[in-house]
């Protein structure tokens, strides 16, 4: 995928994996230190987003910090209602991510709610509406790894 980025589209990617400054007009110091106007800027990341070399962009807030939690679950989802179940899992805002997994737990998600008590009813939920179990894993302990990838 990468062979369709340009030099300012890898120094876009990069750049936008750093912190953006919290304030009215994110984007303009960062397009003028890329020698861009902010209107091209946002328009390259649009079209970055469009291509797939961007699949989700915007804030990472740490929700235990704010009052609320986070979880990964599990669940053994039969092959034949993995798309139902799904539509069904991911019909919830609380569902931060999910993905399929070879393995006899072959659907994991993250639930990220705004009490702690959210992942019980929010877990609780969608075992009612899929009549799957939904096994949760919550955080013990947490470690920062500083992931970037270099464009």
């Amino acid at each position: 995928m990468s062979a369709g980025l340009s030099d300012l589209d890898r120094a876009i990617l990069n750049a936008l994996q750093d912190d953006l400054p919290l304030e009215h007009a994110p984007f303009a110091g960062l397009a003028g230190r890329l020698g861009l106007s902010e209107e091209d800027l946002l328009e390259r990341i649009r079209r970055l987003q469009k291509e797939g070399f961007i699949t989700r962009f915007g804030p990472f807030f740490d929700a235990a910090a704010m009052g609320g939690a986070f979880c990964l679950c599990a669940m053994a989802v039969p092959e034949a209602e993995f798309e139902t179940v799904m539509t069904k899992v991911n019909a919830h805002p609380e569902v931060a991510h999910n993905y399929e997994r070879a393995h006899r737990l072959n659907m994991w998600f993250v639930l990220a709610t705004e009490t702690p008590e959210g992942i019980t009813e929010t877990a609780d939920a969608i075992e009612r509406e899929t009549g799957l179990k939904v096994l949760r894993f919550p955080k013990l302990r947490e470690f920062y790894i500083g992931f970037r990838v270099a464009a």
